[in-house]
């Protein structure tokens, strides 16, 4: 009887795979508080701008009726509309509270924002402003697929009210349909 080389894995197999857990491990670790600041840069981003936006209405006002071309809306109901977007979302998700909702939400304005504001965003000399919104763009994308994360009042409630809200112990929920 002979054996081959599939029949048993080299020596050096054991060693590699120990690595490679705790190299695993120690990122997953990382996860939870990962999402968490995430969250918290890519909704401090989204505030500044709101808050800057409702301090300074009439300003607001002129931008969205001269300088943003939103489509469909009527500039007052852009502002408005966007202007809410800008600070209700970003408290959602820096709460972890609808976490995904809050993502996408903050997603859609910042889609909008660069709809909007194209004619200036894709011009020579704004490619960092532009770089700037395709980042908060994947970073929202990220949250709302994974969920916000462990340290978010979506773990704590979730439970509750027995809603799967996608989030178990910081990592994104998986059902026998999604796997």
């Amino acid at each position: 009887m002979t054996t081959t080389t599939l029949d048993h894995a080299p020596p050096h197999s054991a060693g590699l795979g120990r690595i490679l857990q705790l190299v695993n491990d120690g990122l997953g670790r990382l996860a939870t508080p990962f999402a968490f600041f995430t969250r918290l840069y890519v909704s401090w981003q989204f505030l500044k701008s709101g808050y800057l936006k409702i301090s300074s209405w009439d300003v607001t006002l002129g931008l969205f009726r001269d300088e943003y071309h939103v489509p469909v809306l009527p500039p007052e109901l852009a502002a408005v509309v966007g202007t809410f977007g800008e600070l209700a979302f970003p408290v959602l998700l820096v709460l972890g509270l609808f976490g995904r909702l809050g993502a996408v939400g903050l997603f859609a304005v910042n889609a909008m924002a660069v709809i909007s504001y194209a004619h200036v965003l894709f011009s020579e000399g704004f490619e960092a402003a532009i770089g700037q919104h395709y980042l908060w763009g994947f970073m929202l994308a990220m949250l709302a697929i994974y969920g916000p994360g462990g340290w978010s009042l979506d773990r704590v409630l979730g439970p509750r009210l027995g809603a799967g809200l996608g989030v178990e112990a910081g990592r994104p929920r998986v059902t026998p349909e999604t796997s």
